[in-house]
């Protein structure tokens, strides 16, 4: 079996201090891909570059306390690539992809486009530029698993209140359509609706921390592992870890019958 774990940690070290790495180490995942560092390298500690028993890699945004991503791997990789050739994104911190054998594990940090007008056009810029690259990661013939903060909820059972939300960054037509060119035109695979398409409030992975939206539930679906379809056919169970809070967001865990 094979354990990949995506967090979004809205800052490392404010996960540290609630104890992620604790639990981390307990979780014992083969990978664990992390978004929004929210730092630097001069801020990285040895254990939040390599906690005990792993192998970490991370693309740091230039902008301080902002966006980053990174790779905890038990093995060490034979290939890293930080960035996906965006000057624009890659400036940002984004995107960390390790090859291991032919499976590659990507950690991905979407824009949002929910602080201004433009950071949503920024956010369609993104959009646009990464659709060829997954069309290009498909041509590489390998077994893939893009975890992330992917900023969008597809359907309608993604959040709690999608009415009020059509209008709204995360939830606009452009979005989920996009969304789902990459599901049923090129070919790649939600791997949690995989496993429970109909799912709706267990499947919530964000929470404004506005109102009271945690303890009433008022979710959204924006993590994902977004697979290519052999590894996703091998993928077994799945569930969010909601009993302690790292962050407004939820890690989300799926094992695969896979062997490294």
């Amino acid at each position: 079996m094979t354990k990949i774990i995506s967090a979004n940690l809205n800052g490392i070290r404010s996960a540290a201090k609630k104890g992620f790495f604790e639990w981390m180490t307990k979780e014992s995942a083969d990978f664990v891909c992390v978004q929004e560092l929210k730092a630097q390298a001069p801020d990285m500690t040895p254990d939040f570059l390599n906690p005990t028993g792993y192998h970490g890699n991370f693309h740091y945004a230039e902008k301080k306390g902002y966006s980053g991503a990174g790779i905890y791997s038990k093995t060490k990789p034979d290939a890293v690539y930080i960035g996906f050739g965006s000057p624009e994104f890659d400036a940002e911190g984004r995107y960390v992809r390790c090859d291991f054998g032919n499976l590659s594990i990507i950690s991905v940090y979407c824009p949002s486009g929910s602080s201004s007008p433009e950071r949503q056009e920024a956010k369609f810029r993104f959009m646009e530029l990464f659709l060829p690259h997954l069309i290009a990661l498909q041509a590489e013939g390998r077994e893939l698993v893009i975890c992330g903060d992917w900023n969008i909820a597809h359907k309608e059972i993604d959040l709690k209140n999608w009415k009020s939300n059509q209008k709204n960054s995360g939830f606009l037509p452009e979005e989920r359509a996009w969304m789902t060119r990459i599901f049923e035109e090129l070919g790649w695979v939600d791997v949690y609706r995989k496993l429970y398409p109909d799912t709706t409030g267990d499947a919530y992975t964000w929470w404004s921390n506005r109102g009271q939206a945690w303890a009433n539930n008022v979710g959204w679906r924006i993590d994902y592992h977004v697979a290519t379809a052999g590894i996703a056919a091998k993928a077994s169970s799945t569930s969010i870890y909601k009993e302690q809070r790292f962050s407004d967001h939820a890690p989300l865990i799926i094992e695969y019958k896979a062997t490294l």
